[in-house]
């Protein structure tokens, strides 16, 4: 039996869930520290997340027009009922979220 378990585990078989959410994100682009120390760089990839540990990458797709762009979580928020992230500046444009201010996203955790 104890050479059961480590197999198991080498073939992979007990893969990590992978994370996903569907909601409204927004965009924010002035501030100067985030949640975690950093400066604020408005043109960078970064997003803020209530829960999600900083350093999280994730993928987040915009659903109107399917770009995507990877960002990192350093910071807190969104703090607006029923938005899931605040993209920065940088992240926003790069999908297409500056003309409406918020838009419907997805966005899976990849590391």
């Amino acid at each position: 039996m104890k050479l059961v378990l480590p197999a198991i585990l080498a073939l992979g078989l007990f893969a990590a869930p992978v994370h996903a959410a569907t909601g409204w994100a927004s965009f924010y682009k002035s501030g100067r520290l985030t949640a975690n120390g950093e400066h604020f760089k408005p043109m960078g990839m970064t997003c803020a997340h209530r829960k999600l540990a900083f350093g999280t990458k994730l993928k987040v797709t915009n659903l109107r027009n399917g770009r995507s762009v990877i960002v990192r979580v350093n910071d807190r928020g969104p703090f607006i009922r029923g938005r899931i992230l605040d993209l920065s500046l940088g992240a926003a444009k790069l999908i297409g979220l500056t003309a409406s201010g918020v838009g419907k996203i997805s966005f899976t955790i990849i590391s």
